[in-house]
């Protein structure tokens, strides 16, 4: 199953379980916590079967016949030996006088009761719901396209319903703290590159940064996870301590997720032991009792001045991070952004991190990226190994400008804007091929994506051969070819030519258009010269009329589906590798980094101090105006003069009525 397939079926299960709680009396956090542990015995059973034929065939034959799998030989194939009451396929095939409700709070006592680590954090409140929509929902999770998918898409899967809850706002009355957005996530995982060792996160939410950590060490090396890392996570809220868990379950990754105050406590006692810190701390958490005797003596602060007066926690958060690691440790972290400016004791604790020369790199963020709140944020890194040459440095990233919109309200980083990111850290490392590397994956990436869209948009024309193209179905082998000859160019990237080859697929219906409107023109000249008595011209021109409507709603039918489903998405990814890699080329034209306006710089630490110790990337980088081409700035400005023009009219004509009013 390819990319494109599983976003679509992402899409679709996502469609189908939200329309089924749209139609219940159920909010998204009542149905959220249900439906996650559906989503984990689907991926049980799935992985339980794939791992069964492998254990099976291996298990050697003795005098009384093979030997029977335990739940050892399961667990070292990273699966679960499911109790029958607790699989799938034993709930789906239910007669409907079996209560559904009582049936999957048994099936997953059974799963705590055989995995003690599991215990207390699946759902067992199912006689909450009504029994049909549970019947309903597990027909979603029992597909065919769903049966055989493996474990590594099904933690897919369970992110994306994760991501989806968070935006509707489930268990999001505090800020949607559960969840930390993928990009977010990428990008600190891109840059601190978490290959090794103890891997913590003090406020670790649903687990997102254990999960990208699993997926960059099994891209980038192969190895096993659990051989390569140990995850230790603290997370405040019950619910959240339980997702988390069950996410490092649905993705095999072991860990211990312990449910903690880390303001109060450090439940792994982890102070200089970390190799890498990740974390999304909930902001500007007020009314932290600093006079507790445990605070006060906190070995993860500064001694003296670690004790912020300012009424929020960021700056016991930001010590934390730092001393949790150990010589060599590195640190990714999202901060509100009034951390990088923060005056007084906070100033203090910010200069004296500054000068044990461990800040790395800042990024500033902005808007929207979060689900639930819509404020700028920066995302500090912290590297306690830095090389000799950059001891004195920190490099600046103002990311402000550089997003992807993915509607109206929410932005996010598009995977070649977090290549051109990570290209510009490892060249400030002192990789000298860093930009050049990033260049070819950028490439890469675009062929890719061209490949998608040519797939989509011949799937789609195949769908409708039957009505526009009499059963003549459009070979595009030879235009994708060429399509991918023009990215692959050996020395040169020809951006324009790539983009000129794109028009051909962003809108193939004008021809087909055009003979409809002439075959219309026809039929209507052909009305307008008929004899009234020719009744069997009239009935040929009812046939070719009809024919006509029929194909005239083919034509709409493909028009939407091309703008708005199979084809959009595909084509909408396809220019934005276009244009990440045009940028990366623009911005580096000979392959070696420098410091560019608007973007990023790489910083003295004198040149720091003499600006009061700021680290807020603006300050450094400078301003570069960004144009959207996308944007139609003379229709808005046509727009805002006709409102103000109007707004004008009204102001005139209420003067008018207060001047006639006798006061």
């Amino acid at each position: 199953m390819n990319q494109q397939q599983i976003k679509q079926l992402e899409t679709e299960l996502w469609a189908s379980a939200d329309n089924l709680r749209a139609n219940s009396k159920l909010t998204a956090a009542e149905y959220k916590d249900p439906v996650l542990g559906l989503i984990l015995l689907r991926y049980a059973q799935n992985r339980y079967e794939q791992a069964k034929l492998t254990i099976e065939a291996s298990l050697p034959e003795t005098p009384r016949g093979k030997v029977k799998a335990t739940k050892e030989h399961y667990l070292a194939a990273g699966a679960m030996l499911v109790p029958e009451q607790s699989q799938y396929d034993y709930l789906a095939n239910l007669p409907e006088s079996v209560s559904i409700c009582q049936a999957l709070n048994t099936a997953m006592r059974l799963i705590e009761e055989e995995y003690p680590d599991l215990a207390g954090i699946l759902p067992k409140n199912y006689q909450e719901m009504d029994e049909n929509l549970l019947h309903e929902l597990i027909r979603v999770f029992n597909k065919d396209a769903v049966k055989n998918l493996g474990g590594d898409v099904f933690g897919r899967i369970y992110e994306y319903f994760l991501m989806k809850f968070s935006m509707s706002g489930a268990g999001a009355q505090e800020g949607g703290e559960f969840f930390t957005p993928p990009s977010l996530v990428q990008l600190i995982v891109n840059l601190i590159q978490p290959d090794h060792g103890i891997i913590h996160d003090p406020a670790c939410g649903s687990g997102g940064m254990f999960v990208q950590t699993g997926h960059f060490i099994e891209e980038h090396s192969g190895k096993s996870v659990n051989e390569t890392i140990t995850c230790y996570g603290t997370e405040l809220k019950s619910n959240n301590a339980k997702l988390a868990k069950m996410n490092l379950a649905i993705h095999g990754i072991e860990g211990k997720v312990i449910e903690s105050n880390s303001f109060y406590t450090d439940p792994h006692d982890l102070v200089g032991k970390c190799d890498f810190v990740m974390a999304n701390p909930p902001f500007n958490v007020n009314k932290v009792d600093k006079d507790k005797d445990y605070v006060k003596t906190d070995p993860r602060l500064f001694k003296e001045i670690g004790i912020p007066k300012a009424d929020n926690g960021n700056y016991l958060w930001i010590q934390y991070f730092y001393h949790y690691l150990n010589d060599k440790g590195r640190a990714g972290f999202v901060m509100a952004s009034s951390a990088t400016d923060a005056g007084n004791t906070e100033k203090a604790i910010r200069q004296k991190l500054i000068e044990t020369g461990a800040v790395d790199c800042i990024v500033s963020v902005g808007n929207n990226f979060f689900y639930t709140r819509s404020l700028p944020c920066h995302v500090w890194f912290l590297d306690r190994g830095k090389r000799a040459e950059n001891l004195d440095k920190i490099l600046m990233i103002d990311a402000r400008n550089t997003f992807r919109k993915v509607n109206t309200t929410i932005n996010d980083y598009s995977p070649g804007q977090l290549l051109i990111f990570t290209a510009i850290m490892n060249a400030y490392r002192g990789d000298a091929e860093a930009i050049n590397t990033a260049v070819q994956q950028l490439q890469a990436q675009a062929i890719e994506q061209a490949e998608n869209l040519l797939e989509a948009v011949n799937a789609l024309r195949q769908q409708c051969a039957g009505s526009l193209f009499n059963n003549t179905v459009l070979d595009f082998k030879a235009a994708q070819l060429e399509l991918a000859q023009c990215l692959i160019l050996a020395n040169t990237a020809d951006y324009t030519a790539c983009h000129k080859l794109l028009q051909s697929f962003e809108n193939p219906m004008p021809k087909l258009a055009g003979l409809l409107e002439t075959y219309k023109s026809q039929v209507d000249a052909a009305k307008k010269a008929l004899d009234k008595k020719d009744s069997a011209g009239k009935k040929q021109l009812d046939e070719q009329g009809k024919l006509l409507r029929e194909l005239t709603a083919a034509l709409t039918a493909y028009q939407n589906q091309y703008c708005k489903s199979q084809v959009g998405e595909p084509l909408h990814d396809y220019k934005q590798a276009l244009k990440d890699w045009h940028y990366l080329l623009d911005i580096f034209p000979d392959g070696q980094y420098q410091d560019i306006e608007g973007l990023c710089k790489i910083v003295d630490l004198a040149d720091v101090a003499e600006n009061d110790y700021s680290l807020t990337p603006g300050r450094y980088v400078g301003y570069n105006i960004q144009v959207d081409e996308e944007f139609d700035y003379k229709e808005k400005m046509t727009e805002i003069l006709s409102e103000l023009s109007m707004l004008n009219e009204k102001a005139i004509e209420y003067m008018k009525i207060i001047q006639g009013v006798d006061l």
